[in-house]
C-alpha cells in the first residue's frame, strides 16, 4: 500500500514533522535527543518522525538527498 508523506515545519519553533499516510491519533516516543518517532495509538506502528531544532541541526548543509522508497529500521 502506498502512503503519502506529509511534511510540516514550524519555523518559529524550529520543529519538523514527517508523517506517512493518513493522520491518526498517536503519541511521540523519544529515540534520541530532540528526535521522536510518532506511534499510531491503535496499531503501535511508526507513522512518522519529529525533529526539534531542525534548522539548527542542518546549518551549513548545502543539499540533502533521500532516495524513495525509504526503509527505516530502528533498534531499541
Amino acid at each position: 500500500m502506498k502512503k503519502d508523506l506529509y511534511i510540516y515545519y514550524d519555523e518559529e519553533g524550529d520543529f519538523l514533522e514527517l508523517h506517512m499516510g493518513e493522520f491518526t491519533h498517536g503519541y511521540f516516543r523519544d529515540i534520541d535527543k530532540c528526535i521522536a518517532e510518532r506511534i499510531d495509538e491503535k496499531t503501535g506502528k511508526v507513522m512518522g518522525f519529529a525533529i526539534l531544532g531542525f534548522k539548527k541541526r542542518t546549518e551549513g548543509l548545502k543539499q540533502m538527498q533521500v532516495k524513495l522508497p525509504i526503509k527505516i529500521e530502528l533498534s531499541n
